[in-house]
């Protein structure tokens, strides 16, 4: 967050500070990530380790899982998506309220893994804007952290998200 502030004469404390309204914003939403984990596979259960207490979530500000896509903005997507799964996870994506992220995890979700075969889709990036992709197989906690932290520099920054250019491209979820 840009701050600039003026020293007291004679040097004390700033008097006061100056930001923009939208770096204030920014700086607020990223430390207040709400995500909603559609995990179908193992890398359900390295979600699971990163929001328990051994590499705490929280410290980031990403540790209030919501059980409801209206109440979330981050969707993080874990494990093999099937073409049957796929309208599903389209449904929850629109119902998210934007400004919305999308974080792919694991080989399965960002590329169909090693299932390659005509029932399984071949990464959500096909029919999602996908924001971070987190390789591996399954992808290690410090990972998912990373990409929490990958995120955060993206909302900071103010960079485009992966929604505003699809849109850009003229593709619809």
């Amino acid at each position: 967050m840009a701050v600039e502030s003026q020293a007291q004469p004679g040097g004390g404390a700033p008097a006061y500070s100056l930001t923009t309204f939208e770096s204030l914003l920014a700086w607020g939403r990223k430390y207040s990530l709400y995500p909603f984990t559609f995990a179908t596979a193992c890398c359900g259960i390295e979600v699971m380790a990163v929001l328990g207490t051994h590499y705490d979530a929280s410290r980031f500000g990403a540790e209030v899982v919501r059980f409801s896509p209206r109440q979330a903005d981050v969707l993080l997507v874990a494990g093999t998506i099937n073409y049957k799964m796929a309208p599903v996870l389209k449904r929850i994506y629109q119902q998210m309220l934007e400004p919305k992220w999308v974080v792919s995890m694991g080989a399965c979700a960002c590329s169909g893994g090693f299932y390659n075969n005509y029932s399984v889709l071949q990464g959500i990036d096909q029919i999602l804007p996908v924001d971070v992709y987190i390789p591996g197989c399954p992808p290690t906690p410090e990972s998912v952290i990373d990409a929490i932290v990958n995120l955060q520099k993206l909302i900071e920054t103010g960079a485009p998200r992966a929604a505003e250019r699809w849109a850009a491209e003229g593709r619809t979820v």
